[in-house]
């Protein structure tokens, strides 16, 4: 999948969808691991997906060597934050969508049960998740379907759960491959290996995984537990990035919690697998609307900041 307007990157099958705006937008990237073809447009700014797949992460049976993650603007191009944008519509490739999602949180490392969450997203986050299904804002993603026609789904209630794993804790600049270990071990816990299942592996402020805050704010990806294949989700502590990741673009210093997560699981619901729906780039349906007419927005009930997602069916982006 592709990244926002300013910065965007494709890997092989996904692109990331990064959302930092804070310095200048062509900082070194690291390089790409052995055996992964980066799929990139000429004149793009490279977030590669797998930019946290290095070494000991070198691409392997233990996950898919492509993300897509939430990629943070690039400063100086049509303003400060603007979409990816294309007329093009997303389009079905051969893989799953979620047709029944279900979000499931594992707050890893004993630093979330004390100084791991100064800004409160141990409860910001649940709360969110516990009201996004089911909302109108979400319903976009019902117009995706999958061969055989089954649709991606918005059921009310689609928040699974959420545990704080003690037993382990992120290394400061934890890898790909051991964020997927603690997505699979999630998996474990909850008993939940579907294809609509989303494990979001979130870290305690502090932690900075290869290219948060330079190229990212988060990112979904794919990986095995008891030979299923899982979709999970890097979601780094947003609010070490600041207004990088959202801060204070609609009402304080949390909006990137829900204007990001917001994001993956949307495209979480219609690509977990990243081979599902992607316009011709390889954005998602996140992607291209990323950063675009954020506002707050009522999730049954509850106002959130969103961004808008992109629908087929009128060839742009709604909220």
């Amino acid at each position: 999948m592709r990244i926002l307007t300013r910065a965007v990157s494709a890997l092989a099958i996904a692109s990331l969808l990064a959302a930092c705006s804070g310095g200048a937008g062509t900082s070194s990237l690291p390089s790409v691991p052995t055996g992964v073809t980066p799929d990139v447009a000429p004149g793009d700014f490279v977030a590669m997906g797998s930019f946290a797949a290095r070494g000991d992460e070198n691409a392997s049976i233990h996950f898919l060597p492509t993300v897509d993650s939430f990629p943070q603007p690039v400063r100086g191009v049509s303003g400060d934050r603007t979409a990816m944008a294309g007329s093009n519509n997303l389009i079905y490739g051969s893989g799953p969508v979620q047709t029944a999602p279900k979000l499931y949180v594992v707050f890893w490392g004993s630093a979330w049960n004390g100084s791991g969450d100064p800004n409160g997203l141990k409860s910001l986050l649940p709360a969110f998740l516990a009201k996004v299904g089911g909302s109108a804002w979400n319903s976009t993603v019902t117009q995706y379907t999958m061969s055989g026609g089954a649709h991606a789904g918005n059921p009310a209630g689609n928040y699974g759960g959420s545990y704080v794993d003690t037993t382990s804790s992120p290394a400061k600049r934890p890898t790909q491959s051991q964020m997927a270990a603690e997505a699979a071990k999630a998996a474990a816990h909850f008993g939940d290996r579907s294809s609509s299942a989303e494990y979001i592996v979130a870290m305690p402020h502090g932690i900075v995984p290869s290219g948060f805050k330079t190229q990212y704010c988060a990112y979904h990806a794919t990986t095995t537990s008891s030979g299923s294949t899982i979709s999970w989700t890097n979601l780094p502590y947003l609010p070490d990035a600041g207004t990088g990741c959202g801060a204070n673009s609609v009402a304080g210093p949390n909006d990137g919690v829900s204007i990001v997560e917001g994001h993956e699981m949307a495209e979480s619901e219609t690509d977990p697998q990243l081979g599902a729906w992607l316009d011709s780039s390889g954005a998602e349906i996140g992607d291209k609307c990323a950063w675009v007419n954020l506002q707050e927005t009522n999730l049954n009930g509850t106002n959130y900041p969103t961004q808008p997602l992109w629908s087929n069916a009128v060839s742009g982006c709604v909220q």
